[in-house]
């Protein structure tokens, strides 16, 4: 069984940690266990009940209502949510709740039934992103367990390369963009979500995928000659060192327009060189795809 501290729920739920505490004050859904150091920790279950219980609150129904509602009603509750929005959000929170039961059949289900609705990119762009986005942050805390994250990136990197595989388009943007991983990082989810949205919109794409040296960029960034070099960082290893990765890509292409995303970007705080450009948020991401 996984545990989480309130900074996870938080993060998954979106509902801020003082107002969780004052949730168990007040009411009886949220019973949290204390280590040896009087530290709350929940459960699965308490997970999964927070999120059901943010996704009703946050479309109208009032926590005081939800704290009466049974385990079946509050299931039925949030069936009956008719948002867009909404019913993308409890997607989502049904992939995380996939992942920590480990239900991969399920986890599967979910997708390729929202794919057979809505498409490959409404599904990466409205339901695989936002996840990603959201269970991102439990692989920088270590709060999931490796097999699960492990589990959930092949389901999920299965889809985006079928996605990819195919795409039809009559698009031809006369630009090339490079996308690559530096050594210590494997999780390629993020790149590989950026390679679908490049070919799509018929951008030249080189992928040379996760875990790549300095050198090997170098080769290739010197026989093709990209107009960008994009990399997506999520969760690197101990022996990775932003600085140096920086210091080192602005040494040798100098001359190349850098784009780097990912949840470590949010942390950087030095000067970054003019040539090298972050993209912080879903947003900017997909503000500089159009305006490649």
């Amino acid at each position: 069984m996984n545990t989480f501290t309130i900074k996870d729920l938080e993060n998954l739920s979106g509902i801020k940690a003082h107002t969780i505490r004052i949730w168990e004050q007040r009411y009886n859904f949220l019973k949290p266990s204390r280590s040896d150091t009087n530290i709350r920790y929940y459960s699965n279950d308490e997970l999964k009940k927070v999120l059901n219980i943010a996704l009703l609150n946050k479309y109208g129904y009032k926590i005081s209502h939800i704290d009466k509602m049974g385990e079946s009603e509050l299931r039925e509750k949030i069936l009956t949510l008719t948002q867009t929005e909404a019913q993308q959000e409890r997607i989502v929170n049904d992939l995380i709740q996939c992942m920590v039961d480990l239900d991969i059949e399920r986890l599967e289900n979910v997708l390729d039934s929202h794919i057979r609705v809505r498409g490959i990119e409404r599904t990466i762009t409205q339901i695989i992103f936002p996840y990603m986005e959201k269970i991102g942050i439990l692989w920088l805390t270590n709060h999931i367990n490796p097999a699960q994250e492990h589990l959930v990136s092949n389901v999920i990197r299965q889809k985006l390369i079928v996605g990819i595989e195919g795409i039809v388009t009559s698009l031809k943007i006369n630009k090339t963009v490079l996308l690559f991983l530096p050594e210590g990082e494997y999780h390629e989810l993020g790149m590989l979500f950026m390679y679908y949205l490049l070919k799509s919109r018929g951008v030249s794409t080189i992928y040379l995928g996760a875990n790549v040296p300095m050198q090997d960029v170098e080769y290739v960034v010197n026989l093709k000659k990209p107009d960008y070099l994009y990399s997506h960082l999520t969760s690197v290893g101990h022996n990775f060192n932003f600085d140096k990765f920086i210091s080192a890509i602005t040494k040798k292409f100098n001359g190349t327009p850098i784009i780097i995303s990912g949840l470590l970007t949010n942390s950087y705080e030095k000067k970054i060189p003019a040539h090298i450009n972050f993209k912080k948020s879903f947003p900017e991401v997909m503000e500089f795809v159009a305006t490649i």
